[in-house]
């Protein structure tokens, strides 16, 4: 048996690719890190509005050492 991926890569356009990605868009971002001997904690904020429409996500997460 073979276990090695197969990958077929190719190029493209540009063009083509504002086709396939939606185009332009404005996104905005942020965070916060904070880290201590103990843990970590990191939060973000997205925020991207295309002609399409608008999106907002926000990510938290902790580690600890």
């Amino acid at each position: 048996m073979n276990f090695v991926p197969q990958v077929t890569t190719t190029e493209i356009s540009n063009a083509d690719l504002d086709n396939v990605s939606g185009g332009l868009a404005v996104a905005g971002s942020g965070g916060l890190s904070v880290e201590t001997p103990i843990a970590s904690v990191a939060s973000d904020l997205l925020a991207v509005a295309t002609p399409e429409g608008a999106t907002t996500g926000l990510a938290f997460h902790t580690a600890t050492h």
